[in-house]
């Protein structure tokens, strides 16, 4: 089963439905850069970055040139940039603050927002895998990240009509599922990460089956995206197919013998839903790591039809920054499970939860870790032979119809008994 056509970001609500939106949220951010102090210095991570831009000449062509083009992946009414200086200036106004809601025009992740023209041209697809420019962007993706985890960040925790505490957030995020403190004036959350790293109440989503190993639960609140099958050591992650090559998908760990021919199944993670991770089986703990990778590539496969809307969730999970996490479950029907938790457009952290080191025991839907902010996607390896069936909430659904949320700890895929595996 391969992907939907879908333009995740916009699915996932990272970005709005509608491009007139994202314009008319550009135009806004514009205007307050109107009202900045005309010598105010850029933030020391964004003139950073402008400094090793400008002080490279292939690098200073491709950011002007990504300006330059138009985009081929989507369908633009305005240009969103003019220059180069209008772009750091944009981006150092969004690192100063945290992201509003909005019934239509909400940007979750504003820096994609802003980069969102240049990502899908020529020039861009170069730009944004350059080490270089991905060394700068993490230390600007790790100074906004501060400022999200600082007590200043939550000031958009109010009831306001862009405020996270308003009737109509409310609603949206589902707080009443979430452990919160309605007589706060900020729900009892320190920052906006606290915020978006928030809890489900007990009982909220309990473990599907937790007494049969067989029973493999979802790692993440998270909509379906591909179910891929017979996955290679090595393929052309990069193609218009978005096939899973192992070797970069878990960054040639020794565990990629475990699951060439295996399955992998990839979901993605809501801007509203719930962020953190947990365990897909009981096991113990082989590997867990961070691995760096980039930030804002995308797969030019993609962005050749305009009429196409962009994927490249497949592509990102072999080259974006990732935490991988190989587990030896209890069933030996089992065996290997690895989880890959994907950083995606504006998150500058996957962070891998005390304790969750080599030898390590964990039970199924224990909790793993989680991202800070922005965008994500997860991946889970099998072996060959060792899922039975998928549940019916995790199979992908068409573009054109509506998504089916999954769960965390629900009921994800059924192993073959022990004495059904082949061999």
């Amino acid at each position: 089963m391969t992907g939907a056509s879908q333009d995740v970001r916009r699915r996932a609500g990272w970005l709005p439905a509608e491009q007139a939106h994202l314009e008319s949220w550009l135009r806004g951010q514009r205007e307050r850069l109107a009202e900045r102090e005309p010598d105010q210095e850029l933030h020391p991570a964004v003139a950073a970055f402008r400094d090793l831009v400008e002080g490279d000449p292939v690098l200073r062509m491709q950011a002007n040139e990504m300006i330059a083009q138009v985009p081929t992946s989507r369908q633009y009414a305005e240009r969103h940039l003019e220059s180069l200086d209008e772009l750091l200036a944009l981006v150092d106004e969004v690192i100063r603050s945290a992201p509003e809601y909005g019934d239509e025009q909400m940007v979750m992740t504003p820096l994609d927002g802003v980069l969102d023209w240049t990502k899908a041209t020529p020039a861009g697809f170069a730009f944004y895998r350059d080490p270089r420019v991905n060394a700068a962007l993490r230390e600007i993706l790790d100074s906004w990240c501060t400022f999200l985890s600082s007590p200043m960040s939550a000031d958009v925790i109010v009831d306001t009509p862009s405020g996270w505490r308003s009737d109509a957030a409310r609603r949206a995020v589902g707080m009443d599922q979430f452990q919160h403190d309605p007589d706060d004036p900020h729900w009892g959350f320190s920052s906006w990460n606290d915020f978006f790293t928030r809890r489900f109440r007990d009982g909220e989503r309990p473990v599907a089956d937790p007494d049969d190993d067989a029973v493999i639960v979802s790692p993440c609140e998270a909509t379906p995206y591909r179910i891929a099958s017979d996955v290679h050591r090595r393929d052309e992650f990069w193609a218009k197919a978005e096939p899973y090559s192992l070797d970069e998908l878990l960054a040639g760990d020794e565990s990629v013998d475990a699951f060439v021919g295996g399955t992998v199944f990839q979901a993605f993670l809501s801007a509203l839903d719930y962020h953190r991770w947990h365990s897909p089986v009981s096991g113990r703990i082989v590997r867990a790591w961070v691995e760096p990778g980039t930030y804002y590539s995308e797969a030019d496969s993609q962005g050749s039809d305009a009429a196409e809307p962009t994927l490249s969730q497949g592509y990102l999970a072999h080259v974006a920054t990732r935490a991988v996490i190989v587990i030896d479950a209890d069933d030996p029907a089992v065996g290997l499970v690895a989880v890959v938790f994907i950083g995606m457009s504006d998150v500058s952290s996957c962070v891998i939860g005390d304790g969750i080191e080599p030898g390590a025991r964990i039970g199924k839907g224990d909790e793993l870790g989680y991202f800070q902010f922005g965008g994500s996607t997860v991946c889970v390896l099998f072996g060959p032979g060792v899922v039975e069936s998928f549940s019916l909430e995790a199979i992908p659904q068409a573009p054109h119809e509506e998504p089916v949320l999954l769960h965390v700890r629900s009921h994800l895929a059924t192993a073959r008994r022990r004495e059904e595996q082949p061999g």
